[in-house]
């Protein structure tokens, strides 16, 4: 694991890259779990591998996981319409390239929420005037000054972006999905998943926001701006930490650590079990990972399941990875891949956002599977 070692520390040296913590676990054991650079460089604060990440996007795996919890205890199907548990999406429009709308040609459903064949971006599209209106322009819900349930009503005006079920759009989606589950469970979304994943695996430091002793491990946020370094926030600019605190994002909304992180990929990998404590069916982790939208797929790989990218066949990836492998990745710049072929989790946790040309997050896979002496074949 020399080759990965050297491409983390070499961005560190040419000051790419502050800081961030690998984890490497074969056959549930970490043979990687290191901590590199700082979290904190104006104040010498070195990384370390219980530090506090914005996962941002790698929240959508965890609310994901809540809802086929709720499925798999028959509270609903796949197939059931949105509109049923969310009655603000029963006259939902679809917004036309041209201009104007039309009806949905059949009903959005909670598949569609889950494989982003929703119609519902993060802006784009022939509705961005009116998503822009309602300030509905990126993934970053944590500074809104409303609950889940008055932003979920607000979105369901606003029309789809394409006809359900016919692209792959990523967006808002799994945030609806969060609301659904608080509407199904009568629960808020962040008790729900403490108290049926966080709680149960032992992860104490995956949450939606920072309690007051725990702003210390929080890393700043850099990004790359002209090839330079930047600080880009702190916690004590945070609203992670000192913003409104209402609105539970299941698209984008958790932090946690790489160590937390960890026992949740290890969770699925196990097809739903860690340590004794089971989360979910095998049956449900593999409906998950299975191949959902065909050519219709978005991500790094070649299928797309309920969640995350899917590795359908070697070269999906157009990198090195197994077929069945599955993953996703943070706009703050982690990525995590679980490859149930190889008995493998491999993630790299930091927070550069933006990334300017860097491709570590990826790399970082690469090296993981460069490293790997023997490949295991298909029975």
């Amino acid at each position: 694991m020399q080759r990965l070692d050297a491409a983390i520390e070499e961005q560190i040296g040419k000051q790419q890259l502050a800081g961030g913590v690998m984890a490497v676990l074969r056959d549930g054991k970490p043979v990687v779990f290191k901590a590199y650079g700082q979290r904190d460089i104006e104040n010498a604060r070195p990384m370390r591998t219980d530090t506090i990440f914005r996962i941002a996007s790698m929240t959508k795996a965890l609310t994901t996981v809540a809802a086929m919890i709720l499925y798999e205890e028959g509270r609903f199907l796949l197939k059931d319409p949105v509109a049923r548990y969310l009655p603000a999406f029963a006259n939902v429009q679809v917004a036309l390239p041209g201009g104007g709308t039309e009806k949905p040609r059949r009903a959005l459903t909670i598949h569609d929420l889950l494989t982003h064949t929703a119609g519902m971006s993060y802006g784009g599209g022939p509705a961005q005037a009116a998503y822009s209106a309602a300030g509905m322009k990126d993934w970053y819900l944590v500074g809104n000054d409303e609950t889940l349930a008055q932003w979920t009503d607000r979105f369901a005006a606003l029309p789809l972006q394409s006809q359900p079920g016919e692209q792959f759009i990523y967006g808002y989606a799994t945030d609806v999905l969060g609301r659904l589950v608080e509407v199904v469970s009568g629960q808020p979304l962040d008790r729900f998943i403490k108290e049926r994943i966080t709680d149960p695996l032992r992860m104490p430091d995956t949450s939606f926001f920072l309690p007051p002793e725990k702003v210390e491990r929080l890393a700043n946020v850099y990004g790359l701006e002209g090839g330079q370094l930047k600080l880009m926030e702190t916690s004590a600019k945070s609203d992670f930490v000192n913003g409104p605190r209402k609105l539970l994002s299941g698209g984008a909304g958790m932090l946690s650590t790489a160590g937390d992180y960890t026992r949740f990929l290890q969770m699925l990998l196990n097809q739903g079990e860690l340590d004794g404590v089971r989360i979910l069916a095998p049956h449900t982790v593999a409906l998950m990972t299975a191949d959902h939208l065909g050519s219709k797929s978005g991500g790094d790989a070649d299928g797309f399941g309920l969640g995350f990218w899917v590795n359908v066949k070697r070269g999906g990836f157009k990198e090195l990875g197994s077929e069945g492998a599955f993953g996703w990745g943070s706009a703050y710049f982690p990525q995590y891949t679980v490859d149930p072929k190889e008995r493998l989790v491999i993630l790299f946790m930091t927070q550069l956002r933006p990334a300017g040309n860097s491709t570590l997050h990826l790399r970082v896979r690469n090296l993981t599977y460069q490293a790997l002496k023997k490949r295991v074949e298909a029975s």
